[in-house]
């Protein structure tokens, strides 16, 4: 699963946008589908290497997709980007690869030009081997941060020296954090590396774990320092509170007062 190439498809035709990504999945893609350009750009600039790459339509809500791609290309970030618009013009071309992108496709488009295209462009850019070298996640038999210490072994958790009960699943998310602190974790990959489900099954149980997590290790639930929220990409664990321009770039989960996390998925 974590070898699959994934693109993101920046669509607001709902219907198009369902069948490039049922086609791209059909083909062994991993495929994030979104709406609008603001979402695009913080997903990518969350985690550069995320993802291989981007299928981009030009007239989108909120943000043109020139817009998107003059701002990924204007931070260095190479992700190749195929723009997939209904514009045909030959100014509209022109404008497309002045703004950074490595193909330009129009609508109505044939689907094997499209698979074909991408499976080209995935060739002749391989972002991913691009990525810094990853760093080995540690695995932690115990942790200590804020007023809790935990023992993975012994099952063992203590906040404020006092014993709190969790369940498998918790402490299974929690080391899982724990050992890959810094970085920031998708919903998808905790689907599949806690709960060994398809990552792109459509639950909020990450989150009602999450909110749990919260409720046991922070001082303060809606302001956490521990467990991060990094909008529109997933979580990140740090056992140190973090600067405050990594703050600015953290907001929490909204409070609900439906928590099912008790029981294990």
């Amino acid at each position: 699963m974590k070898n699959r190439k994934h693109i993101i498809v920046v669509e607001d035709e709902k219907h198009l946008g369902t069948i490039v990504k049922y086609n791209l999945e059909a083909e062994g893609y991993r495929v994030t589908l979104v709406e609008e350009g603001p979402t695009a750009l913080r997903l990518v600039r969350a985690d550069p290497f995320s993802f291989d790459l981007m299928i981009l339509d030009l007239m989108l809500p909120g943000m043109s997709g020139y817009t998107v791609c003059e701002s990924l290309r204007d931070e260095s970030i190479l992700i190749p980007i195929l723009i997939l618009s209904a514009r045909s013009l030959s100014e509209d071309r022109t404008r497309g690869f002045e703004c950074g992108a490595n193909q330009y496709l129009t609508k109505p488009f044939d689907l094997d030009e499209l698979l074909a295209r991408v499976k080209n462009l995935l060739r002749l850019h391989p972002i991913q081997s691009q990525k810094p070298p990853e760093a080995v996640p540690v695995k932690r038999q115990s942790i200590s941060f804020g007023r809790a210490t935990i023992n993975f072994e012994t099952y063992e958790v203590k906040v404020e020296e006092k014993e709190v009960k969790m369940t498998h699943k918790e402490l299974q998310l929690l080391k899982y954090l724990a050992d890959h602190e810094g970085r920031v974790i998708s919903r998808q990959e905790l689907l599949a590396e806690v709960w060994d489900m398809n990552g792109e099954m459509q639950t909020r149980s990450v989150d009602q774990f999450m909110l749990r997590l919260r409720k046991i290790f922070e001082t303060d639930p809606g302001k956490p320092k521990h467990f991060l929220t990094v909008r529109d990409a997933g979580y990140r664990f740090v056992s140190e509170p973090p600067t405050a321009s990594d703050e600015n770039s953290v907001g929490s989960e909204p409070n609900t007062n439906s928590d099912t996390s008790n029981s294990d998925l």
